[in-house]
């Protein structure tokens, strides 16, 4: 039996010797290290800390420095962190050279937890989405999951939304509740990029935490999902990583994050106050759009080919597939076992959407449409309000013509057509062509009617009152030439004994004569139309010959 006395004494013992290694490790990383590891001595990654040993310090071995080599980069450079949930993978990006990361390495991840989403609570056993820096203080070399760093949520964004929780590492032995989790072996080599970097003077790592790789695949899918407004806000900060291949300077203000943008006046961004006047480099800006843009585009394609929108469901987290083959010992294997679950998110009803082309194409000939309707009704216009001096001129220019010369029917060969106005009314042949481009026709036509003769083409009976009413200044336009002295002399003064009610007699005339085919054609005896000044209008013979024919 050991008395409490020399259990405190083998405690004082241990951690004498846990100190006098750390001295060991700052005579052989130096001060940084050191201050990664003091931390972690006094109080572990959560509860007790685990036995320290030296495996926090294994070098990297010649195969991935040989890897480092071949991307153009050293074991001192920078490091970025990016994770991908759906995918369960880890990606490691070295800086270059000419100041660009390049892609050293993927790891799969072998477990982690929750659901697609951000994390807000604490014990929800989500895994958090965003943008985290990872400082010398958070490298764990005694975790009880082999080694570990934290990834430190909540970050500012996190903590203007009042989320909760902490301590949220990426670590070893394949067992996850909230956490990045990852073989022994993949952790010990990540942990070791990262330690060489703090040990070229990095002072903090950026950890880009995604749901899914931000490709327009995934965004069709998941299009309808809760989280698709807070996904959209890191696409944009994933796309100025891919842009430049840079580390993306982060901002938060209005609850929302900034990417590659400082307050203009120099001030700090308020988390939750509204965003200033935003400073951005204009190029980078411009590059960033466009491929927003085009990235959209493809969306709006998958979309109108039938892509479903859905949204994943975990019974908890998943593990990249690789090691569902091993069969690795691993947290909740049950929950594994079911697997993802994609759940429509509209009932199941298909809907296809018109894509990009076929709503150019509609718009096309919407456009067509209202044009030719316009020309149409142009084409309308002009006839029912056409000038008959203008087409006194153009019947005037046409007897001008010389005998040897084509006719008018014969040079357009158009047929009569009727007007389309749905009257009945023919459209006087090559008459119109003034006013109106006639439509081609398909075989040439001999046409009689390409010279009008008003005498010849009756009006509908339900006109002749606007044109009697107008009379006085049709006769004056008339192509006929009257002479009204002479006309009113001739007149005989007739007693209208037609009109209904028996009307007051005029003074008999004698009757208008025009010949049309031949026959003379009295002026109607039951029309009279006088002016407001009691005088009698002159009506030209072809409207008195109008007027007969349809009684």
């Amino acid at each position: 039996m050991r008395f409490p006395a020399d259990l405190r004494a083998q405690k004082q013992e241990e951690r004498a010797e846990a100190i006098g290694f750390g001295f060991a490790a700052l005579r052989r990383y130096g001060t940084l290290a050191a201050m990664a590891m003091f931390p972690a001595l006094l109080a572990g990654c959560s509860g007790t800390p685990g036995d320290f040993s030296g495996r926090a310090y294994q070098p990297l071995s010649a195969k991935m420095l040989a890897l480092m080599q071949e991307k153009g980069t050293t074991e001192n450079a920078p490091v970025l962190i990016r994770a991908f949930k759906k995918e369960a993978e880890v990606q490691v990006w070295k800086m270059k050279a000419d100041g660009h990361y390049t892609l050293l390495k993927s790891y799969p991840i072998c477990r982690w937890s929750g659901q697609l989403g951000p994390k807000k609570l604490e014990g929800d056993r989500q895994v958090p989405e965003g943008f985290y820096s990872i400082a010398p203080g958070q490298m764990n070399p005694r975790s009880n999951y082999y080694l570990s760093f934290n990834v430190g949520y909540p970050n500012v964004y996190d903590r203007a939304h009042g989320y909760t929780g902490g301590e949220i590492m990426v670590h070893g032995v394949c067992s996850s509740a909230g956490c990045f989790s990852m073989t022994n072996q993949q952790i010990a080599e990540i942990y070791a990029i990262a330690r060489e970097a703090f040990a070229g003077g990095q002072r903090e790592i950026q950890m880009q935490s995604y749901p899914f790789h931000m490709t327009p695949e995934n965004f069709a899918k998941y299009r309808l999902d809760p989280n698709i407004a807070f996904w959209k806000e890191l696409r944009v900060g994933n796309d100025n990583f891919e842009v430049t291949k840079q580390e993306v300077a982060v901002g938060v203000c209005n609850e929302h994050y900034v990417f590659n943008a400082e307050p203009a006046d120099g001030s700090a961004f308020d988390p939750t106050g509204p965003c200033p006047a935003l400073k951005q480099d204009r190029d980078v800006a411009l590059e960033v759009a466009a491929k927003e843009k085009s990235d959209d585009a493809k969306v709006a394609t998958l979309v109108a080919e039938g892509v479903q929108p859905v949204r994943t469901v975990y019974a908890d987290g998943g593990q990249n597939p690789l090691f569902a083959a091993q069969r690795l010992a691993s947290s909740r294997p049950e929950a594994l076992a079911e697997g993802p679950v994609n759940v429509p998110l509209d009932q199941g009803k298909k809907y296809r959407a018109p894509s990009l082309a076929q709503l150019q194409t509609a718009k096309v000939k919407a456009e067509a449409a209202a044009a030719a309707a316009e020309k149409k009704a142009a084409a309308a216009h002009a006839f029912a309000y056409a000038d008959p001096n203008e087409l006194r001129q153009t019947v005037a220019s046409q007897s001008r013509a010389p005998a040897n010369a084509p006719t008018a029917e014969q040079a357009t060969a158009v047929p009569p057509q009727t007007h389309s106005f749905g009257l009945g009314m023919p459209s006087f042949g090559g008459l119109l062509s003034a006013v109106a481009k006639p439509s081609p026709a398909p075989a040439p036509v001999q046409n009689t009617l390409a010279v009008p003769q008003p005498a010849n083409a009756p009006l509908p009976p339900q006109r002749l009152a606007s044109r009697s009413e107008n009379a006085p200044a049709l006769a004056s336009r008339s192509p006929i030439k009257l002479d009204h002295a002479k006309l009113e002399a001739k007149h005989d003064h007739l007693k209208l004994d037609q009109v209904k009610h028996h009307r007051a007699k005029a003074e008999p005339a004698k009757p208008h004569q025009a010949k049309a085919g031949g026959a003379k054609l009295a002026r109607p005896a039951s029309v009279e139309e006088k002016t407001g000044d009691g005088d009698t209008p002159i009506i030209p013979s072809s409207f008195s010959a109008v007027a007969t024919s349809f009684r």
